[in-house]
Order: structure tokens, then sequence, then C-alpha cells
């Protein structure tokens, strides 16, 4: 690698988490596209990276990481940016809103986003109808926290986690295109909503707007993206 990372990536998937901290923490790096179109995260060549098939892959110096999470924390202490510091009083706090933004939000837009790798089809939509008052729930819980505006997870200071959240929420007002989508309202979660506001402002922010067509607003007013290259879905 000529640059010390490379990140495997599909437009707007969950490897945007992972382009915004490598921007916002001002680290070189390669991009590999991809493409959902051909499948090729299920060719031999992807899963010798991440046996899972799952986007992203970051390659390092110590090897290819995969789950968004785990990139994350790898990348924040190896550089000691966008978190607390693993002997800070406010590691335990992060890493437990960490987790539950990874293990319990993600895991149940898995569910909203593909209810068809869960049930029969002609279920999926009383799965959906299911899981949409757990993602409220979990939006009520971490907006609570956020009113307590610890450092990572404020308006004021960008974190890996701020970044993690922009994405799933920018998600859930995108997706699934098929679906109802009006259970999920911005202005219900108002201090997360400031942290996406700030976060728009962000240089880190434009940069991935103008490699995966995002938009001007990509948190608080999403629109599909319109990429050079891949695509989202």
């Amino acid at each position: 690698m000529t640059a010390p990372y490379r990140l495997h990536y599909a437009p707007d998937n969950a490897s945007l988490v992972v382009r915004l901290v490598l921007e916002e923490m001002g680290l070189p790096y390669q991009t590999v596209l991809v493409d959902r179109r051909r499948n090729e995260q299920d060719s031999a060549a992807y899963r010798a990276l991440n046996p899972n098939g799952l986007i992203p892959v970051l390659e390092t110096p110590n090897g290819p990481i995969f789950e968004t999470a785990a990139i994350l924390l790898w990348l924040a202490d190896t550089h000691g940016q966008l978190a607390p510091a693993p002997d800070s009083p406010d590691r335990a706090a992060f890493l437990k809103w960490l987790f539950f933004a990874s293990n319990t939000l993600h895991a149940d837009l898995r569910i909203l986003f593909y209810a068809e790798k869960y049930i029969d089809a002609a279920q999926a939509e009383t799965l959906r109808t299911g899981i949409r008052p757990r993602l409220r729930q979990h939006l009520r819980a971490l907006d609570a926290e956020a009113k307590n505006a610890p450092i990572w997870l404020c308006p004021d200071h960008s974190s890996v986690l701020t970044y993690y959240l922009a994405c799933q929420m920018r998600w859930m007002a995108l997706y699934p295109a098929c679906a109802d989508r009006s259970w999920f309202q911005l202005a219900d979660t108002p201090y997360l909503q400031a942290i996406l506001m700030q976060l728009e402002t962000r240089p880190a922010t434009q940069a991935a707007n103008a490699a995966e067509g995002l938009g001007v607003t990509p948190f608080t007013s999403p629109s599909y993206a319109t990429p050079q290259e891949g695509s989202a879905t």
C-alpha cells in the first residue's frame, strides 16, 4: 500500500462511517470499491479479507480489520483521536454506548433493512412493524444520554460514536426505500439532531459528500447517494 490504510467500501454503506473518521483524523488512505451490483462482497478475494462477506474492511499495517465498531475503536486507540483514551474516566461510558450502537442499534437496523433475510418474504413487513418501536426506544435512550453532553456525544466534539450514529440516522430516513419510513422523525431526538447539524459543517463530511454523492445535508435531510462509482444497494 502506498498509504497506510486501504478502505474497501461501497457508497453509503457502513464503510461511510470509516471514511468519515479517516477524514476527520486527517489520515491518508486509499479506497477500493466493492461493487455490490456484481456481488463482489461474495468474491473469494473479498472473503479472504472478511469471511463474512460484509462491508467494510480496513486493511492496515497490522492486517485487515472488519466489523465497523472494531475498526473505529482500533483507529481511535491507534491514533489517540475521537474517543476517550483507555485510561480516561470517560472510557467506560463511551464503550458501553459505542457497543450499544453496534450490537443493538445497528443489529436491529439490519433487521429493518433486510427483513427478508430473517423471515419469509411474505412476513417481512410484519417484522419491520415489530422492530420499529425498538428502534424508537434506542433513539430515545441515546438522546437522553446526548442531553448530558459527554465529550464523546455532544455537538462541540466529533467522535467515532457521533459519526457512527449520524450515518445510522441517515439510513433510517432513507431505507428501505419500499417501506414506510414515517416512523422516523429527526425532531423527536433534538440532542442528537444538534450533533448531526454540527457534523454536517465538518470538512470530513464535505469530503465524504464529494466522494460518495451524499448531498449537502446528508444527516439532517438526506437524499439518496449519487456516487461517482459503485452503488449503495
